[in-house]
C-alpha cells in the first residue's frame, strides 16, 4: 500500500482510473477523513490540510485523535508455525504470549 506521512498520521494512497484522481483516507484514526487530488502535489496538500482540520476538530471537541488500542489481538497463524513457536517458547522458558511480544518488538525496532 502506498502512503503519505505528516504530524505522526499516515494517509493511504489509492488512484481512480476511472475518475482519474488519487484518493484516500487518514489511517489510525476512529472516524473517516478522505482527502483527495488530480496530482501527487495536490493529493499531499490535501491530506495536510485534512490532518490539521482534524486536529483542529480533535482539539475543539476534546478528544484524542488517535485510535486507541487494547493491546489485545488475535493472531492466525498455520498449526505448523503455531507448533514451532510453542515448542521455541517453552523451550526459552516462556509463554507463547511473551515470545509473540518480544519478536514483534525485534521487527518493530527494526523497520524504524
Amino acid at each position: 500500500m502506498n502512503t503519505l506521512k505528516y504530524k505522526g498520521f499516515i494517509g493511504s494512497v489509492a488512484f481512480s482510473e476511472k475518475d482519474n484522481l488519487f484518493f484516500g483516507k487518514i489511517e489510525g484514526i476512529d472516524g473517516l477523513v478522505n482527502f483527495e487530488g488530480e496530482s501527487v502535489n495536490e493529493l499531499t496538500g490535501a491530506f495536510h490540510e485534512a490532518v490539521d482540520d482534524y486536529l483542529a476538530f480533535c482539539e475543539a471537541e476534546g478528544i484524542a485523535p488517535h485510535k486507541s488500542y487494547t493491546g489485545t489481538l488475535n493472531v492466525r497463524l498455520t498449526p505448523e508455525i503455531h507448533s514451532r513457536m510453542a515448542f521455541l517458547a517453552k523451550q526459552a522458558g516462556m509463554s507463547i504470549n511473551s515470545f509473540i511480544r518480544i519478536a514483534v518488538e525485534k521487527q518493530i525496532a527494526a523497520m524504524l
